[in-house]
């Protein structure tokens, strides 16, 4: 049975893919109601508003018919390479390029951030796109105010790197972080069309 975090990612990485689908272009999502503050307001977590209180053996039914559907569109997400999972995150890709800039924002409107690899695991998520597309993907990390010093979008220190040899190399020309077809990183300017690979 999936956790409701991970059921939560992939039901928005699955509307954020079937409304881009059905509009030809990246969708404005708003981003979905957490249950937590009905429960802190002390309703219980079998009564939503709108709905009859369930029996557990309902509430179970309902679970399983849920979880198959869920299984079966990962299934589906999967296999039209529009999914991968790894340390307990989603990346997505619409199949779509733009700058930087339309990167994080295409990936905030989903609800999620641009992809930003923290492990060799996670690497190899992103590196699932970029081959299947064959094309570079930005990553989520900026040179910092020290020029060829490199940190996650939130501030953070890079704990897990994969430089291509001899980079980085921009010295302050180049802020932003490409991933090649093989894996490895390279800083590149910001305003260059790549490939749009989000994490949830």
């Amino acid at each position: 049975m999936l956790c409701p975090q991970l059921f939560h990612k992939i039901l928005g990485v699955a509307f954020l893919l079937l409304l881009c689908c059905a509009q030809g272009k990246p969708a404005r999502i708003p981003p979905l109601p957490s249950a937590a503050p009905m429960l802190e307001n002390g309703l219980h977590e079998r009564l939503l508003p709108g709905f009859l209180p369930l029996a557990d053996n309902e509430m179970e039914d309902v679970t399983r018919q849920l979880d198959h559907e869920i299984s079966r569109l990962e299934g589906v997400l999967h296999l039209e390479k529009m999914i991968t999972t790894a340390g307990g995150k989603i990346f997505s890709t619409n199949g779509k390029k733009g700058n930087f800039e339309t990167t994080l924002s295409t990936c905030k409107e989903a609800g999620g951030s641009i992809a930003a690899p923290r492990s060799l695991a996670e690497n190899d998520a992103i590196l699932y796109f970029v081959k299947s597309f064959n094309t570079y993907a930005y990553l989520g990390i900026k040179e910092s105010l020290i020029p060829s010093t490199f940190q996650f979008l939130d501030g953070t220190k890079l704990n897990y790197t994969n430089w291509h040899l001899n980079e980085p190399s921009g010295k302050g020309e180049e802020e932003c972080v490409e991933m090649y077809t093989d894996g490895t990183w390279n800083d590149k300017k910001c305003n260059q069309n790549r490939l749009i690979v989000c994490q949830f």
